[in-house]
């Protein structure tokens, strides 16, 4: 096929990488741990982990989920945390045992984190304590396959006394973490002393066997796990790293992680790709507290930034952050949503490194297309397809269209997920026998093989980088006993990119905004929660009876 993007390469990046050069991710981590023991892989509240430390916890928390609670290869395990160093030291290790990790938002609520539990069948999971009064109230059938519960404190990996301190103040000074009782819960360090004092036994690893259940809406709604294999996200570490290599140096580089590692951008970008280049991850495990986070960067020599569009933006906004040391600054990549012009040009002037935007999707491991690391101004565009990437835009009759015209997005490459968990009807809407994705995304190419979003073709909404499918939104709050009927829609905000709107009909009339927004807030992850309600006599229809929203959204 015509690949015009390819004309537009950097010098030195090739058209296809070696996606066999590893067979799974340990055997890359196996690797960075040979090549840079001694170097810090993780910081985290001030405390550093060497990739050869990170590989003894890995180790034990493997063996203690092979030889305690012998789980079968491929049994899917859920973690649930922010970004603190017990996460590597968990997916790695999980990975090791031939297991499967299934990430969990800590934000979720008790609805949402049953729905993930019982979809996954997730055998064990590893929860902070801080979160562990959600998993307490959810319904004991969607939590009948877990086998046990691990629970962890902030501070577990921390040196004692600050392990101690820590721990102390974030449960009864701060009173973060809610009371709960998981009757049989194991904590964290008393599982990897467990796993110390058993053998691991090594597990040979494939490119078809699942690592991660990555949950997502995809283009329908329905949450669902996109299977992405060690094989999909190997290809997409060795696409990642042709197109950044000439732009990083190895065992060098001090990436800040501020996003969280369960979600896919971060999960491959940082926590992969920069751990194969022996880079250092700070991470933020509270990225909302600009002022401290702004505080946690003046303290390293930091070379590289991932975020989205919102994040970059707050910190512009922060008065600090302009006072910081940036001549150690290389990269700064934008993705999980549109990065704006603004905020582009602003942080241009500000750090004096361009913001390269990319664009990918859970399905894709995330990375589909990336700007050039030469890029030195925004250019509007999501990019070129990387390595071993195909592109087409095609038209509602599936007819590949030509540059200049607009169509939904389609995505072929190694990095294309397995399909989604359980539901081969829903990998058969979004997946072709050819291989390509439909990612759900209107997009135009240019002649020279750039690509530009111009919409979305379907009605998920993106706040803050993170998706947000109507159908879950008015699912829950239908539950109302106020409501008879509920339709919900993105609107454009200046903070979020979008915000959630519903609209809805009473059926009781003393029903109120605050009172909408409450009873959504009990059963909806915050950024799925409306901002705003509207009340009126009908919903606009169509002649069967669905709900019009695009007769809702502002003109």
């Amino acid at each position: 096929m015509d690949r015009p993007w390819l004309a537009s390469y950097p010098q030195g990046i090739p058209q296809e990488v070696d996606i066999h050069e590893f067979g799974s991710i340990p055997a890359v981590m196996d690797r960075t741990v040979a090549r840079f023991p001694d170097r810090d892989a993780f910081i985290n509240m001030g405390h550093a982990i060497t990739y050869s430390e990170l590989d003894r916890l890995a180790t034990a928390f493997a063996s203690y989920l092979q030889n305690d609670l012998k789980l079968p290869r491929g049994a899917r395990v859920a973690v649930m945390m922010p970004n603190l160093l017990q996460y590597p030291a968990a997916i790695f290790g999980i990975l090791k045992a031939g297991l499967i990790v299934v990430n969990v938002n800590p934000l979720y609520t008790p609805r949402e984190l049953g729905h993930q539990l019982k979809d996954s069948g997730a055998e064990a999971i590893l929860i902070l304590a801080n979160f562990a009064h959600t998993l307490e109230k959810t319904e004991a059938h969607d939590k009948a396959s877990l086998k046990q519960v691990i629970v962890t404190e902030i501070g577990d990996l921390l040196p004692i006394p600050k392990r101690w301190l820590i721990n102390a103040a974030v449960k009864y000074v701060k009173k973060m973490v809610p009371a709960f009782s998981l009757p049989g819960s194991i904590d964290f360090n008393t599982a990897l002393a467990r796993g110390r004092n058993a053998k691991l036994t090594p597990v040979t690893l494939t490119h078809e066997d699942i690592a991660f259940l990555q949950y997502t809406g995809g283009t329908t709604g329905v949450a669902k796990g996109a299977m992405l294999t060690h094989g999909n996200i190997v290809s997409n570490m060795q696409q990642a790293h042709a197109w950044i290599k000439d732009a990083v140096d190895e065992g060098k580089e001090l990436i800040v992680t501020a996003l969280p590692l369960y979600h896919i951008f971060c999960l491959t970008a940082n926590c992969m790709v920069f751990s194969k280049v022996g880079a250092t991850n700070l991470l933020i495990t509270n990225p909302r507290d600009i002022p401290g986070f702004v505080k946690e960067m003046g303290k390293y020599r930091v070379t590289c930034i991932t975020g989205v569009n919102t994040l970059f933006n707050a910190l512009l906004n922060n008065a600090d952050f302009a006072k910081l040391d940036f001549s150690t600054w290389k990269l700064a990549l934008g993705g999980g949503m549109a990065v704006q012009h603004a905020v582009a040009d602003k942080w241009k002037q500000i750090t004096k490194t361009p913001l390269v935007e990319a664009y990918g999707l859970t399905e894709t491991s995330p990375a589909a297309m990336i700007n050039p690391m030469t890029l030195k101004e925004y250019n509007g565009m999501i990019g070129l397809p990387i390595p071993s990437t195909d592109a087409q835009i095609r038209n509602d009759t599936g007819a590949v269209l030509p540059a200049g015209e607009a169509g939904e997005l389609f995505i072929k490459g190694p990095q294309v997920m397995k399909g989604y968990w359980q539901r081969p009807d829903e990998t058969a809407k979004v997946l072709g026998e050819d291989g390509y994705l439909a990612t759900g995304d209107v997009a135009i190419m240019s002649p020279t093989g750039f690509f530009r979003i111009a919409d979305r073709k379907k009605d998920m909404i993106l706040v803050s980088g993170f998706n947000v499918y109507p159908n879950e939104v008015e699912d829950a709050i239908a539950e109302h006993p106020g409501i008879v009927e509920v339709a919900c829609i993105g609107v454009p905000d200046d903070k979020s990119g979008e915000a959630v709107k519903v609209f809805i009909v009473k059926k009781d009339p003393a029903l109120t905004e605050k009172s909408v927004i409450e009873f959504a807030r009990e059963r909806l992850t915050s950024y799925k929660v409306p901002r705003q309600v509207e009340f009126r006599d009908q919903l606009p229809k169509s002649n069967v009876g669905k709900i019009l929203r695009r007769e809702l959204r502002p003109n």
